[in-house]
């Protein structure tokens, strides 16, 4: 049996799931019963009650995470993955449907093994907060570019620039080696042009494309990339608050 534990073994990362990434891990537990537990647990009354959903996680967020793995449930009842089960008496004992089995069939080769991928201590929390959720759900081309959405913000705020100022031609401005505002006049000259380089490209090749078409990333890639934004926003952070030092 494979616990929905062992699926995503954090509860907040379970808890933040889109409800249809909900629903395919309750199903994907239920298909990986026997066929002797199935057909104790397919029942409404039995699996909002019965101890193993739940099994592995803190007993003090057990009721949070049933109540959350029983919308999934309702979820699956609404499109047609569980149904009743033929010959019993009322609707509440459920079987997984043809069209669930063959989700099954999916969910044996999907991974939700990219949730843990995520070093939540090595990010920013403002870049952690701003992908968490989309990661999560799959969303990577998405959570890459709310990344360094983040970072645009981040320099736009400490430089003082307009909301027009945008892009590449925002983070060179920003870091221009001579004129600015967020240059690190400690750094050789060399140094300067090289961080100015690094963010316009930054910018330039993961938010960018992201503003202006689908973009496929793999979960690892997203991974590098969420890395790079977050260490690109704690610079900005530092600059700024070199700026705000230098000036008080």
């Amino acid at each position: 049996m494979k616990t929905i534990h062992d699926i995503i073994p954090d509860p907040d990362v379970l808890l933040k799931l889109d409800l249809k990434d909900l629903a395919y891990v309750v199903l994907e537990f239920l298909n990986s019963l026997d066929e002797s537990t199935q057909s104790q647990i397919l029942h409404t009354h039995n699996f909002s009650v019965d101890p193993r959903p739940v099994e592995g996680y803190p007993r003090a967020r057990e009721k949070e995470i049933k109540l959350a793995l029983m919308e999934g449930w309702a979820w699956l009842e609404r499109n047609g993955l569980i149904g009743p089960r033929p010959n019993s008496y009322g609707g509440d004992w459920k079987v997984i449907t043809r069209e669930g089995r063959k989700i099954c069939d999916g969910l044996g080769v999907q991974s939700y093994s990219h949730v843990n991928l995520l070093p939540k201590n090595m990010l920013h929390p403002v870049i952690l907060q701003a992908v968490e959720s989309d990661f999560n759900n799959h969303k990577f081309d998405k959570a890459v570019f709310q990344a360094f959405k983040e970072v645009e913000i981040a320099v736009r705020e400490a430089g003082n620039y307009l909301p027009t100022d945008t892009g590449v031609a925002l983070m060179r401005k920003a870091f221009d080696v001579r004129t600015g505002p967020l240059k690190d006049p400690d750094l050789p000259e060399a140094e300067r042009d090289a961080l100015s380089h690094l963010f316009a490209g930054g910018i330039g090749l993961y938010k960018n494309p992201g503003s202006h078409r689908h973009v496929k990333i793999d979960p690892t890639e997203a991974v590098e990339m969420v890395i790079l934004a977050s260490h690109l926003f704690k610079i900005v952070k530092t600059r700024h608050d070199a700026i705000i030092a230098k000036n008080s």
